[in-house]
């Protein structure tokens, strides 16, 4: 037996997406027969507790709009470089403690990026930088959030078709092992578009972490959320100096 989440777009007015954790009995093993077994059992358990149905949100899907909402498949619209895989500027917008960001990843294959070797090899993590933003690393998945939120913005009318979903999973994602969720993202998305948020959450990056810390996004990483919320309020004091935006203008402290 196994436990993955699904994520469901919350109703209630004090969170923006609910992780729901649910067993299924796992099938191992990377061929795709293998994850379809894994997805068809986490949607089962999932009706089972009255969650149904629900959208596969990865290249496992076995629907073509959950395989096109994957971050393999989505664009992020820069001016400097036009259309970039999302996936490629998540990778090349690490900063490190001994390098980074790594921008020539936005020209190389998605996978590839990923597995470049000087994301291993540059010490801790500290921020993301991108578009002269300098990005803090709490929330832990303030910049996917953002990248993808932003990537799927001109969809959205198209997108409002998901309401007919209860929720959305990703069975390639392993709480112990990752943060980001494609899945996850979308779930907020939906929230945010139900509650009228999405304009204000799309302005800026500081508008998108002010929406986030009003209504208390905290991504259910087996962490106590009140500490992290603590340090949440660090990344919107004062703007530091020189990192602004080459678009809009604006500070975001690291």
């Amino acid at each position: 037996m196994a436990e993955r989440p699904i994520f469901v777009p919350a109703a209630n007015q004090g969170h923006l997406v609910e992780e729901i954790f649910l067993p299924l009995q796992w099938h191992s093993g990377f061929a795709p027969i293998q994850k379809e077994k894994n997805i068809r059992e986490l949607h089962a358990s999932a009706k089972a507790a009255g969650f149904t149905p629900l959208l596969e949100v990865s290249t496992k899907s076995e629907r073509t709009t959950g395989r096109h909402l994957s971050a393999f498949h989505l664009k992020i619209k820069t001016e400097e470089y036009g259309h970039l895989p999302l996936e490629c500027v998540f990778q090349g917008s690490k900063v490190f403690e001994r390098g980074g960001p790594y921008t020539d990843l936005y020209m190389k294959d998605a996978r590839e990026a990923k597995k470049d070797g000087r994301l291993r090899d540059s010490g801790k993590l500290v921020a993301f930088k991108f578009q002269g933003y300098s990005f803090p690393l709490e929330p832990k998945t303030l910049f996917y959030d953002w990248l993808y939120i932003g990537a799927i913005y001109e969809h959205r009318e198209w997108l409002s078709r998901l309401e007919t979903y209860a929720g959305f999973t990703d069975i390639e994602f392993n709480p112990q092992k990752s943060i980001n969720c494609q899945a996850r993202s979308i779930a907020l998305f939906m929230t945010l578009m139900r509650r009228k948020l999405l304009e204000e959450a799309v302005g800026s990056p500081e508008s998108f972490l002010g929406v986030l810390l009003k209504h208390h996004y905290c991504p259910d990483l087996r962490q106590d959320c009140d500490a992290q919320r603590s340090l949440f309020k660090g990344a919107l004091g004062p703007p530091k100096p020189g990192v602004r935006s080459e678009t809009q203008g604006e500070t975001l402290q690291t």
